[in-house]
């Protein structure tokens, strides 16, 4: 079997593996096969940062982790896929492929930065430090990169429809990801009041030394939300509703941005129980962007101004998002977001959704896959 596999190596690499201008056409075939890896290494990423987070609100940081681990599968898998890209041509065209190199550049720059944040820092269990900052901005840049080439480079049908979903879907993990520090946090401090804390003692007990503080309910407080209130809608509601609205326009199907959403809300369904049977913190599941993705779409049905649309859009994405957010809090349990800072959602969201589409046309990721194929 292992003389199968060097086998076939070998042959793609004599018949692939040579020197050539970014945007050369490729074989259906081959781009297919590349974008199938780029499906795997991000799942590799997914799982691995989803357990990453689980993990760091039981246990105390450690750089081979199991979660880490995978998420470096997954990573080697994206490098591998650039380098190709690169040398060859083949997959990308030259935009696609710009795209896709500063983001891992910049993902794998931030790599060693994260490390020695933690060992200056010590314990970092917040999403919102800078360094992540950097992961989550590099990982969001070869995304974008790799739904321009897919759409340019893959032929329309099932397979196309499934795949720009799902970039989308692992473009609408990564910008809410911070965000599940707050959806951790606040049933972290549940466990800390029932008197059976997720976290173990030795994470407590780190967590209060470094506020210089005894393993309290106040040190729980600041371990598990030292994060604004405002936060979480803010930031979480804007960059969803803008990622599903150029989704929306990239797929170019009628409720695209409600699949995309729902998708995300579906896996995180699944990994809650999955997580609590390996006895991993549980954290509350943002539902209500199902509503937001409902919104989007519905925005993109009636033939207004983009303007309006945005406007329309960006009050019906607030009043959904926080009134969801406020259902969620009085049925099970949410993050405490700051009801006041609704307004400033509202604004910024008409603002950036208004851009989105010239945005979006600009660096090729927001066009609908039959304009997509006409262009290329």
């Amino acid at each position: 079997m292992k003389t199968g596999v060097v086998e076939r190596v070998a042959r793609f690499r004599d018949q692939y593996w040579e020197r050539g201008e970014p945007g050369r056409r490729t074989p259906p075939a081959l781009a297919a096969g590349l974008y199938r890896l780029w499906l795997w290494g991000l799942l590799f990423k997914l799982i691995g940062s989803s357990w990453d987070v689980a993990w760091h609100f039981k246990w105390l940081r450690d750089e081979l982790a199991p979660p880490h681990m995978i998420n470096t599968v997954g990573t080697v898998i994206v490098v591998g896929l650039t380098i190709f890209h690169t040398y060859t041509g083949y997959g990308a065209d030259k935009n696609a492929l710009r795209l896709m190199q500063w983001g891992t550049g910049i993902f794998l720059i931030a790599l060693p930065i994260d490390l020695i944040n933690h060992r200056i820092n010590g314990l970092d269990i917040t999403s919102w430090s800078g360094s992540h900052a950097l992961l989550y901005l590099g990982t969001a840049i070869m995304l974008a990169g790799a739904v321009r080439g897919f759409a340019r480079q893959t032929e329309p049908g099932r397979w196309r429809l499934f795949g720009l979903t799902a970039l989308w879907f692992f473009f609408l993990e990564n910008v809410w990801f911070p965000n599940q520090h707050q959806e951790y946090g606040v049933l972290e401090i549940a466990s800390w009041d029932r008197g059976d804390p997720y976290a173990e003692p030795i994470l407590l007990q780190f967590a209060a030394d470094q506020i210089g503080r005894p393993v309290d309910r106040e040190s729980i407080v600041q371990f598990s939300l030292p994060i604004p209130d405002w936060v979480y809608p803010v930031w979480g509601l804007i960059a969803a509703a803008l990622v599903l609205v150029v989704a929306r326009r990239s797929i170019g199907r009628r409720w695209a941005a409600t699949a995309v959403a729902a998708g995300y809300v579906a896996y995180r369904c699944v990994i809650w129980p999955l997580l609590a049977g390996a006895d991993f913190p549980l954290s509350t599941v943002p539902l209500f962007l199902v509503l937001v993705g409902l919104a989007v779409d519905a925005a993109h049905l009636g033939r207004v101004p983009e303007p309006v649309a945005a406007v329309l859009g960006a009050a019906a994405v607030t009043g959904l998002g926080y009134g969801g957010i406020w259902a969620l809090q009085r049925v099970d349990a949410a993050p405490p977001i700051l009801f006041p800072s609704a307004a400033v959602t509202f604004v910024l969201l008409a603002v950036l959704w208004t851009a989105a589409g010239p945005a979006g046309r600009r660096i090729g990721v927001g066009l609908s896959p039959l304009r997509s194929r006409v262009a290329a």
